[in-house]
């Protein structure tokens, strides 16, 4: 059975979880109304594996025998000028969650929580890709500048991009 406060730190890390892909959807929807569908693309994938995200953790509270508490969404808003600015906000919003999947991690180390942590373990590996991913096409953006056609080549490339399956490496 899994503790109180262990749940109610998970139930929030599911709302967090489906709050980000709400926020990535808000980006593709951003991406998509300027013509950029191949950021879009990229953007609804990472929505999807932020879904998949907030089900591994709501699974993992059914398993133990809890309770699942869905919490409500804010509306995203995406305040941007350039896909630069978007991408910004991409690597910090995944800095914010790293940090928060290190404290559940922290939570549940003191708890001598262990089917939580061998979770989280898989968490912190996606985090690092996360971060990763995220980093490599900011530094690329900032690289092509305001060179349309190298902007142009990249949304090509990001519209290539498949969902992955687990255990796979992100594109």
């Amino acid at each position: 059975m899994i503790e109180k406060k262990v749940q109610d730190q998970v139930n929030d890390q599911i709302q967090a979880e489906f709050q980000s892909g709400w926020l990535y959807l808000a980006y593709a929807a951003w991406f998509e109304e300027r013509d950029l569908d191949g950021f879009g693309n990229w953007m609804r994938i990472q929505w999807q594996e932020e879904q998949e995200h907030g089900m591994k953790f709501y699974d993992h509270i059914l398993r133990r025998g809890g309770e699942v508490e869905l919490k409500d969404l804010e509306k995203p808003t995406v305040e941007a000028e350039s896909v630069v600015d978007v991408f910004e906000a991409v690597l910090a919003h995944e800095q914010y969650i790293t940090k928060r999947i290190h404290s559940l991690y922290d939570m549940a180390r003191e708890e001598g929580d262990y089917p939580l942590q061998t979770l989280l373990n898989w968490f912190i590996d996606e985090q690092v890709e996360e971060e990763e991913m995220a980093e490599s096409i900011l530094e690329r953006l900032k690289m092509v500048a305001d060179d349309s056609a190298a902007l142009y080549m990249m949304d090509q490339e990001l519209a290539a991009r498949s969902p992955q399956k687990d255990g796979e490496e992100q594109q």
